[in-house]
């Protein structure tokens, strides 16, 4: 791929994902072919600012793992009322994190 759309993508989004992994998913746009570029390019990614505000306000409800995609985790935070509260606490500190390794994950589906 082209270098400048690789660049582009990397300056877009790259909130998205952990730091230690800009440069490897960098590399890895290079070396995709340009036919898959519209459909990187439109990919929608959670914004892990947005999971840590939902899971200060909600996350006792599992709101939080619900937004990101950890519809199990999810379950077992409302269930739980959150752990009773302590398993809020701690998403507090992993939530954004959890985001941008789940749009790690969602990207490299795209990118095999």
């Amino acid at each position: 791929m082209d270098v400048q759309k690789v660049d582009l993508f990397i300056m877009a989004n790259g909130k998205y994902f952990e730091s230690h992994q800009v440069a490897q998913i960098r590399e890895r746009l290079l070396q995709v072919d340009d036919s898959r570029w519209p459909v990187i390019q439109s990919l929608q990614f959670k914004d892990p600012t947005i999971s840590l505000v939902i899971s200060i306000l909600a996350g006792s409800l599992g709101i939080d793992r619900f937004y990101i995609g950890d519809t199990g985790l999810g379950i077992g935070k409302l269930i739980t009322c959150g752990g009773l509260g302590i398993w809020t606490l701690i998403d507090w500190f992993l939530i954004m994190d959890a985001t941008r390794e789940k749009n790690v994950l969602k990207l490299q589906q795209y990118l095999l």
